[in-house]
């Protein structure tokens, strides 16, 4: 049976109605991921819980291992994964303590490891539609069914972090006519799409960055502050979407990398091959 993925914080891990509950150390050919993972079930549904940045927020979101995060949600059969996680709202109608469902991405990252082919053997996955319109609908509906205020579509950009925008940034993202801003979303959904996992982020506004001249600075205290009232509207969100969950067999997110491998298989070294078996193996022998 696949797997829903659920990558965020730690709060998340106390979802209600979750049995069987096993934590799992996984190991990759790219490191350790950044915690163990969590494997439940959620009535009839099996779901890994991964906490992103560790338990105890341990580790920074430019130091994130995310291909070890990735694949070893998929070593575990996860064939969806929903990510949720803090934001901050570039538009004046995104407000905290609001959901966001974005449909695109902006990477503005530098130098982090954001693909599984680097090293012998060479893929150019489409990704164009970074986002699963089957599972991103699947928590707008959800949001909505529980009331909660959600907004569907719009563009994340990804900025490096940790420290947060500047006034100019956060001023020229606004005429980018961007909506929210993040540190992490965007390198999680290139390495899904490349493991052939759907991918979804929900978001949870937590501040106004810090281009609005009439509120706060941006700081830790607002954000955590914010972050923990969403996590009960996450968690809501989180079982209704996936007790009612059907994947789509066509989807194109799990043949991503049908056409789009490059390299001769017999240039490909065995321990190439060995590696990165769970990603390419239906395709390079």
């Amino acid at each position: 049976m696949s797997k829903i993925g659920i990558i965020g914080g730690s709060g998340l891990y106390d979802m209600e109605a979750l049995e069987d509950k096993k934590w799992i150390k996984v190991k990759t050919p790219f490191g350790c991921p950044s915690d163990e993972l969590l494997v439940a079930k959620l009535g009839e549904k099996e779901v890994v819980f991964l906490c992103r940045h560790g338990r105890g927020h341990k580790i920074s979101p430019s130091m994130i291992n995310y291909r070890a995060n990735i694949f070893a949600m998929k070593s575990l059969g996860v064939s969806e994964i929903i990510s949720v996680s803090a934001c901050g709202s570039l538009k004046e109608e995104l407000k905290p303590l609001d959901f966001v469902i974005p449909d695109q991405f902006l990477d503005r990252t530098q130098g982090r490891k954001s693909t599984f082919f680097d090293n012998g053997v060479v893929a150019h996955v489409s990704f164009a539609q970074p986002i699963c319109g089957n599972l991103s609908q699947a928590l707008h509906n959800a949001a909505r069914e529980q009331g909660v205020t959600v907004h569907f579509g719009g563009t994340y950009i990804n900025m490096e972090g940790p420290q947060f925008s500047t006034l100019a940034e956060s001023n020229l993202y606004r005429k980018w006519n961007i909506d929210i801003i993040g540190m992490t979303n965007a390198t999680e959904a290139k390495l899904a799409r490349e493991a052939e996992i759907c991918y979804a982020t929900l978001a949870a506004v937590t501040d106004y960055d810090c281009w609005r001249s009439s509120g706060e600075e941006v700081s830790v205290d607002i954000i955590l502050d914010n972050l923990n009232k969403n996590t009960a509207n996450a968690k809501k969100i989180l079982k209704t979407a996936i007790s009612s969950f059907s994947p789509e067999e066509n989807c194109p997110c799990k043949s991503s990398l049908r056409t789009a491998i490059v390299t001769r298989p017999e240039f490909i070294s065995d321990a190439t091959k060995d590696n990165l078996d769970i990603i390419i193996g239906k395709y390079i022998k």
